[in-house]
């Protein structure tokens, strides 16, 4: 993908992405201000619905060469897919043990580790000159995965601080993530244009979700956020940075080209926060989802922040062009 050739919907996903922390964080400071506001309006009830408007709006952004890349270049993403679910739950036992977390924000920082990538992921390795149709292709795989893999992570590492019922997890996953992102790809092979039309408006129905799932979830523990903040935010601050970090090393160990190096780095530093944190509001506390809702919105300021970064370090010469398969 090519700055000069940035189609309606890349200008609109720049934009939401940039403008995503900013909304967040002032939903994030009504529900906190005024938690009663969002209780009273059974706001809590709406995270799943809500999730699901966003799996759908990712479907709908998919297509057949999205898939394609599993065929013609099956390495790199299954090397994406492996450090996405072990380096990013590891991370998370490692930090919740380190830090002596209580038990619940334990299990929630685990979690946040144990879900597929997030779609803001594609965006920013975009920003990042990292090679883009593979960001695609890796968070879409991950994404399918996880009513498998997120449910079985989260019952062997988070279950050692509190009871997860795995099968009702995957279920959930099933309804909230498969079902809508299957709808989603029908939907855009049927009607084709119509979703061409929608596609700059997708990556605001998202930020939009999102905001509510972080709005819902700070109104339920607001109660409990002043106690808990600080040290949340240092597992957060440090899960992330350290997904980042260690998903580039591992990238570069397995002799990665430098645009697919930057691509594992922020596909494996940037989850799917608002899916954790509604399924820890779901199946584990109140509490356990606050991991959830503060990386939502850390992860877009420090994926803008490594974007900028990395947009500066020129590219090896012979890793200027993405890859000939990816134009497909």
């Amino acid at each position: 993908m090519d700055a000069k050739t940035t189609t309606p919907e890349d200008a609109s996903a720049r934009v939401a992405v940039t403008l995503f922390p900013l909304l967040i964080l002032a939903g994030a400071g009504v529900a906190f201000l005024t938690p009663g506001t969002f209780t009273g309006l059974g706001l809590g009830a709406w995270i799943t619905p809500l999730l699901g408007i966003i799996m759908f709006g990712m479907g709908l952004t998919l297509t057949v060469p999205d898939f394609k890349l599993v065929v013609t270049r099956p390495l790199p993403i299954l090397l994406g897919v492996v450090a996405q679910f072990s380096i990013m739950p590891l991370l998370g036992a490692l930090i919740a043990w380190v830090l002596q977390l209580p038990a619940e924000l334990a299990a929630g920082v685990i979690l946040v580790g144990s879900v597929p990538g997030g779609t803001a992921s594609n965006v920013v390795t975009y920003l990042a000159k990292g090679d883009t149709a593979l960001s695609v292709a890796m968070t879409s795989v991950s994404t399918l995965l996880a009513p498998l893999l997120t449910p079985l992570l989260a019952l062997w590492l988070a279950g050692t601080y509190m009871p997860v019922d795995g099968p009702a997890m995957a279920l959930s996953i099933l309804q909230i993530v498969l079902v809508p992102v299957a709808l989603g790809l029908v939907v855009r092979l049927l009607l084709p244009r119509v979703v061409t039309r929608l596609l700059p408006v997708l990556p605001w129905v998202s930020v939009v979700a999102i905001t509510l799932v972080v709005v819902a979830v700070v109104a339920g523990s607001a109660d409990r956020i002043v106690e808990a903040g600080a040290i949340v935010l240092l597992a957060v601050v440090l899960h992330n940075g350290l997904g980042y970090a260690v998903g580039y090393g591992f990238a570069a160990l397995t002799r990665q080209p430098e645009r697919v190096r930057r691509t594992v780095a922020v596909e494996v530093g940037m989850q799917n926060s608002g899916l954790a944190a509604g399924l820890a509001a779901q199946h584990l506390s109140p509490l356990a989802a606050l991991p959830g809702a503060v990386f939502s919105v850390w992860h877009n300021v420090s994926g803008a922040l490594l974007a900028a970064y990395l947009r500066r370090r020129p590219l090896p010469a012979d890793d200027r062009r993405e890859p000939a398969a990816v134009a497909s």
